[in-house]
């Protein structure tokens, strides 16, 4: 009976993603038949000719520059397992990030973003971050296509310039190997809604999953997400976000749940609270997985959340802008059902803002690590590293 039941839920969800992916790919169709039409209904009497357009392009990007020091004895600064003789601690560029954004006319945008800091490593299938072309329609609808990170939680909605604690949460790394975040190739639809007078923006999209700068799909399997988010009261915003994927004849699902208040405790006293939660398939762990001892797909699951109060001080001098103390804390468990081994994680940072917008920033901070057990991957089940990080964006 147990066979029997496993077996009709797995002819559902196939089902049902079957008929996902036929819906998704009716709204990408009309809306790219429908360009031509809404373009000529914009135009006046006047017939301007866009190919005179003043194009405009704009530079910018990201440095960030580190220095990471472990403060456990056998663990180097990427928090693996060293010798006495092993780095405890290294000066480095996280991210160099050049950004390049030409307007082709007034409802059409090119954007390409590369990370220059990836060449100190192995840079095969990375460098290239972003590279989309975009066409705005209105305000409730916007076509984006190419490669950029898929709108799946609240992370991935603030700039990619824009990192408030020192790096992105550690579910959200899990997520990107996974292929339901991180930098993708495929399309999405979006725009601001306001149904009952309640403001809604959503975003729709399909992507390959495989992650960036591949040639093609590694399957015919599409990933498919949405994001619903909404300003409920003032500063106060939530979102939810669901994905579904097809691997090797079998379907994978995530979901997430977010939420974000802005309270004003003084005129320059404000509390910035924000926080996650998600659950999917753990796809990454499926594929190293031994195939002849490998359980189904949706047995690999992980699961998280975080919470990220950030108390920021408006300090207005000409030469400090503004002081941010934080410490967020983040609970994962990436194997919850095969192999569990919760993971918390504890960052408290401070960060000094010498020019408004995050324009130029001083971070020190403090990551500790606390896992259930340690594994072959884990050297300890407790240890911490500091960072000093300054980032400037221009």
């Amino acid at each position: 009976m147990a066979h029997i039941y496993i077996l009709g839920k797995e002819l559902i969800l196939h089902s049902l993603y079957r008929l996902t992916m036929r819906i998704y790919f009716a709204i990408v169709f009309l809306v790219l038949v429908s360009i031509p039409y809404h373009s000529k209904a914009q135009e006046d009497s006047t017939q301007v000719n866009f190919s005179n357009f003043r194009r405009n392009t704009k530079l910018s990007g990201l440095v960030q520059f580190r220095y990471t020091y472990s403060t456990t004895d056998s663990v180097d600064v990427g928090g693996n397992a060293c010798s006495d003789k092993g780095v405890s601690n290294s000066f480095s560029l996280k991210r160099v990030r050049v950004m390049l954004r030409t307007d082709i006319n007034d409802h059409l945008d090119a954007n390409v973003m590369i990370n220059l800091a990836d060449f100190s490593g192995n840079p095969q299938a990375k460098v290239l971050e972003n590279a989309f072309i975009r066409y705005r329609f209105s305000h409730a609808l916007n076509v984006q296509m190419g490669q950029f990170r898929p709108f799946f939680g609240a992370e991935d909605i603030y700039p990619v310039d824009v990192i408030k604690s020192l790096d992105y949460s550690n579910q959200y790394y899990l997520f990107s190997t996974s292929g339901w975040q991180g930098f993708q190739l495929g399309i999405t639809i979006y725009g601001d809604l306001k149904p009952a007078k309640v403001p809604l923006r959503y975003y729709v999209g399909v992507y390959n999953g495989n992650n960036r700068n591949q040639a093609m799909d590694n399957d015919n399997g599409k990933n498919f997400y949405a994001r619903l988010e909404s300003e409920c009261f003032k500063h106060f915003t939530v979102g939810i976000n669901g994905a579904v994927a097809a691997l090797e004849g079998e379907s994978a699902s995530a979901v997430g749940i977010d939420a974000a208040v802005l309270v004003p405790v003084s005129e320059r006293l404000k509390l910035d609270l924000s926080g996650e939660y998600k659950q999917g398939a753990n796809i990454t762990a499926f594929r190293l997985a031994d195939i002849s001892a490998r359980h189904p797909l949706n047995h690999y699951q992980n699961r998280g959340f975080y919470l990220f109060p950030n108390l920021r001080y408006e300090y207005k001098h000409p030469r400090l802008r503004s002081l941010e103390l934080s410490s967020r804390y983040e609970y994962l468990d990436e194997n919850y059902r095969i192999s569990r081994n919760q993971r918390q994680t504890l960052t408290p940072m401070l960060s000094l803002e010498f020019t408004d917008d995050y324009f130029a920033r001083l971070q020190v901070g403090y990551t500790m690590e606390i896992f259930d057990h340690s594994t072959t991957t884990i050297p300890k089940n407790k240890y911490n590293i500091a960072v000093a990080q300054m980032q400037v964006r221009f």
